[in-house]
């Protein structure tokens, strides 16, 4: 999945997989977000919003199922 940088206090990037129908959310914090069965009209939209943010916990945040990607484990 090709992530897209955005300009937004809450995201770093996000990505979307036609195929599966999952956004990928990269959060300032670094936590990674997939988000489940998201129709691309959503990830356009979004891509389009002037408040990033404002726009996932409207239209993504809570409305479709996600879960958090996990962090690969670094080795000592």
């Amino acid at each position: 999945m090709k992530l897209v940088p955005v300009e937004s206090s809450m995201l770093q990037a996000i990505g979307y997989d036609r195929e599966t129908k999952e956004l990928e959310a990269v959060f300032q914090s670094g936590q990674v977000w997939r988000y489940c069965g998201l129709p691309r009209r959503v990830y356009t939209e979004l891509l389009a919003a002037p408040s990033k943010g404002h726009s996932m916990r409207e239209n993504v945040i809570h409305v479709y199922p996600d879960y958090l990607v996990p962090r690969p484990r670094r080795r000592a």
